[in-house]
């Protein structure tokens, strides 16, 4: 039996995080350096295995929008945490039958020394070379999804063809928008630093709107993040995983309060509808999400708990399962 027919359990001690102090998110474990690896699920006959290339704190007091620092420190404290946050840099490697797919390279050495550049790592572990990806799936044209695309300066997925929402692009690459726009310098230097050699050597394939791009694999832009910023879904056998982007970075703020958003947020309130919108699509539907800065390894279910939503991580299965 795979891992994603078991049900899915739902062991977050709610009970005891309902009733805890608030005092006690100051008994947090200390953090130590761990090696992720990768973790496979099977969805219908595709394997996808989660990869991690790091994390790295977030300021939440700095970074969130539409909610006071006191409510900041309560939801934390609710959830067993303080500022600032641990989050991940997740990947994905989808196995079909003809491609080799990355959705998402994580940061790679755009964020420095310790800060990112795991997930070549986690692919050598598994038996997967650079040269062996047939596709990216970027998510968005931020640089801790981009930054694993080059390496000293150089393409790392040679053989790739890097599939990105069209708006992405089109915004980015204007010279104009990068002049006049609020949004900083620093998205604009990171998109085109880590996509123009792909551009240069013809290996970019944009897609608007919603359609397939690899077998099984549909693609949907979501402007808000960023113009282009695109949802991925796989389906295999009559199971399907949703891979998220960008929607949520804070989960112990965001899933309780969708309308929460966030300073890498290029459009506040679109970004705010599509994560709204989104989270009570996947609540409702039941689907499997992956995302990218959710805890290792990001994937699992949401559920309705009131105005907002809970985060139900996948079982971790450590022992010889069959195949379907």
């Amino acid at each position: 039996m795979s891992t994603l027919s078991r049900q899915v359990t739902t062991v977050l001690f709610a009970t005891a995080l309902l009733h805890a102090p608030l005092s006690f998110a100051q008994n947090e474990p200390h953090l130590l350096s761990q090696q992720a690896g990768g973790y496979t699920v099977q969805i219908g006959k595709v394997r996808v295995t989660a990869l991690n290339d790091g994390t790295v704190p977030q300021d939440a007091k700095n970074l969130l929008r539409n909610i006071s620092q006191a409510q900041i420190d309560k939801q934390l404290a609710y959830n067993f945490q303080s500022n600032p946050v641990e989050g991940s840099i997740n990947a994905y490697l989808i196995q079909l039958p003809q491609h080799t797919v990355l959705v998402d390279t994580g940061a790679g050495q755009m964020f420095g020394p310790d800060k990112g550049g795991k997930v070549l790592a986690d692919l050598a572990a598994i038996g997967i070379k650079p040269a062996d990806i047939t596709d990216v799936l970027l998510t968005h044209s931020h640089s801790d999804h981009t930054g694993g695309l080059i390496k000293d300066g150089k393409p790392v997925f040679t053989n790739a063809t890097i599939h990105v929402g069209k708006p992405d692009i089109d915004f980015f690459f204007d010279n104009e928008q990068m002049k006049n726009s609020p949004y900083g310098q620093g998205y604009f230097d990171g998109a085109r630093t880590t996509l123009k050699p792909y551009l240069d050597a013809k290996q970019v394939k944009t897609f608007s709107g919603s359609e397939q791009v690899l077998p099984g694999i549909t693609a949907t832009v979501h402007p808000g993040h960023t113009p282009g910023a695109a949802f991925y879904r796989l389906d295999s056998e009559g199971e399907s995983i949703t891979f998220i982007g960008d929607i949520i970075h804070i989960a112990a703020v965001q899933f309780a309060n969708p309308k929460v958003t966030i300073i890498y947020d290029q459009d506040q309130s679109k970004a705010q509808a599509v994560r709204s919108n989104a989270f009570a699509e996947f609540a409702k539907d039941g689907e499997l999400v992956a995302g990218p800065h959710l805890a290792f390894p990001g994937i699992g279910h949401l559920r309705s708990n009131g105005s907002g939503y809970e985060w139900i991580p996948i079982d971790y299965v450590n022992r010889a399962t069959s195949a379907k």
